[in-house]
């Protein structure tokens, strides 16, 4: 057996939620996967013989292996929560954009639309530049969908 860095001696009340987690529940494709790393890595499998069983690289068991001797075994098991990409407006500029949209439209049209909202948008200062997208997010997010005006039944 060769020398491994990071050796996985799993304890047996690992092994035992280990292998419930494979076999029960839903989890994702890549968490079962590297519940399997663990498991077969604590069997004294090698890296080589571990990326062919589960297809996958040696260094995608290496990396799982490292990650539970240095972080435990649910950091290894499971992916870091990602920042994902900032926020292009504030909330002063999300409420400003939403009042714009909830009022009616430029004269001559019947209904605001995106580039419609965007032009607005940047007329009156509120951003310095943008595209559609996050205003087509906001809009979304707030189930506002002013270019479907409702027809309004009047008694």
């Amino acid at each position: 057996m060769t020398y491994k860095k990071y050796n996985v001696e799993l304890e047996e009340k690992e092994k035992d939620y280990l292998e419930r987690f494979t076999s029960t529940g839903k989890h994702s494709a890549r968490d079962i996967r590297r519940a399997r790393t663990l498991l077969l890595s604590d069997r004294g499998k090698t890296d080589k013989e571990i990326a062919d069983i589960l297809g996958v690289s040696t260094r995608t068991v290496s990396r799982t292996r490292k990650q539970y001797v240095t972080e435990g075994l649910e950091q290894a098991l499971h992916d870091k929560p990602r920042p994902g990409q900032p926020k292009k407006l504030s909330s002063s500029q999300e409420a400003q954009i939403i009042a714009i949209a909830c009022s009616d439209p430029p004269e001559g049209r019947k209904r605001w639309t995106l580039e419609l909202l965007r032009e607005e948008a940047l007329e009156h200062g509120i951003v310095g530049e943008i595209s559609t997208e996050p205003i087509r997010i906001l809009l979304k997010e707030h189930d506002l969908k002013p270019w479907k005006k409702k027809d309004v039944v009047h008694s």
